[in-house]
């Protein structure tokens, strides 16, 4: 008699439907859920009189209540699972943006900014996790499911970039509470694949004991100083350019496809990149990843005309999701399966870390100069630096 085929692989047989569905989470959670703040900004400072530092520290509370979930993250999944964690980040992200929508009043909105941002990296540490599971079942895809996976923001500029400036543009000056709540409608119903889908729950257990491992630091400092410059690099370009791009005088379309373009390129990461992160067990595969970024951030400075932006836009887009798929393929190449939850808690946590500061500190040099630009300029000197540090780490050693 023919030998009995693995257990494993009637849990994974649609590996592709299965993960394009869990990408739902970070579509939701940051692809709506943080960088649609972005487009909803320029509104909200008009309406409500906010400083560019304010403006900053609204991304500033959902960084750290992102550094706070991905904390929290690895014992989330311990007591209830990869795929249960996923979905209740993602429901709860959900209920964040509604708060968002009640109230401009700074302390309601941060809080809303802060649950959303908590509830976003619980569902991205339990969602990432279980792409990283399921692809591994398929080496020689592996790359490209977990690419995948972070096709998921991409979705969510998309679908925010479609609907806010248009919506900000109809209902005029003050609308931005219009805004959260269409988001918060949007989100809801991408969200009913992923609530409903429970093929992918088999995986879970297998991620219970996650947090029995052990993910020492000191290996891979210059990957996590690296993933910091990166996390604070990005985030500013993010945060203030869609500003950036109405003060040069683009109007609502201009918006729309500028944030379009930078999620549709997101799709093109899977295919553009999957060679490169097929061989990240050093840190090399980031380091080219983040300076392809820095080049998306590089161009905008050199002027303001359309076919610039939509290069910054593009070039920007197709590298910074790859970013974080290199990562999960870093800890997928140097860690057993059961560290995969902790390396990558700890590797967001450090993401975490450089989105906190990231906006607050080139909202404040940007008061202080009165000029987008110098956003733009410290966004490309992190991105620099995160680079170079990521390019001096090795391989994992036991």
């Amino acid at each position: 008699m023919p030998p009995p085929e693995p257990a494993a692989a009637p849990s994974y047989a649609h590996p592709i439907r299965m993960i394009l569905i869990l990408a739902l989470a970070p579509a939701i959670g940051l692809g709506i859920g943080r960088f649609a703040y972005s487009l909803v900004l320029p509104d909200m400072r008009d309406s409500l009189g906010w400083s560019y530092s304010t403006a900053g520290f609204m991304n500033t509370v959902n960084a750290a209540g992102y550094m706070i979930g991905a904390l929290g993250a690895a014992a989330v999944v311990r007591r209830t699972g990869l795929f249960r964690a996923t979905w209740l980040g993602t429901l709860v992200c959900i209920i964040s943006l509604a708060i968002c929508a009640l109230s401009g009043h700074v302390v309601v909105f941060s809080l809303g900014r802060l649950l959303s941002g908590v509830a976003a990296a619980v569902a991205f540490v339990g969602g990432g996790a279980l792409a990283a599971t399921i692809a591994q079942a398929y080496p020689a895809r592996a790359a490209l499911l977990l690419g995948l996976f972070y096709t998921g923001p991409g979705t969510g500029l998309i679908v925010s970039g479609l609907a806010a400036p248009f919506l900000l543009a109809g209902f005029g000056t003050g609308s931005w509470w219009i805004v959260w709540l269409a988001l918060t409608a949007i989100s809801a119903l991408m969200a009913v694949p992923l609530l409903m889908y429970p093929a992918a729950a088999p995986a879970q257990d297998a991620a219970r004991d996650a947090t029995t491992a052990t993910v020492r630091l000191r290996p891979i400092l210059p990957f996590l100083a690296g993933y910091f410059l990166f996390g604070a690099g990005y985030i500013a370009y993010m945060t203030f350019m869609i500003a950036y791009v109405r003060d040069a005088g683009g109007g609502a379309v201009a918006q729309s496809a500028f944030w379009c373009l930078i999620g549709l390129s997101a799709y093109t990461s899977p295919w553009v990149w999957r060679s490169l992160i097929a061989r990240g067990q050093s840190g090399l595969s980031c380091a080219i990843l983040i300076s392809v970024t820095m080049l998306g951030t590089g161009l905008a400075l050199l002027g303001t005309a359309p076919w610039l932006f939509a290069a910054s836009a593009f070039v920007f887009g197709t590298a910074f999701f790859a970013v974080v798929t290199a990562t999960t393929a870093f800890a997928r190449f140097n860690y057993p399966p059961a560290a995969w939850p902790k390396a990558i808690g700890i590797m967001t946590i450090t993401f975490s870390l450089g989105q906190t500061l990231g906006p607050f500190v080139t909202g404040a040099i940007t008061d202080y100069t009165g000029s987008l630009t110098s956003a733009l300029n410290v966004s490309t000197a992190a991105l620099a630096l995160g680079a170079l540090c990521c390019a001096f780490q090795r391989p994992v050693k036991g």
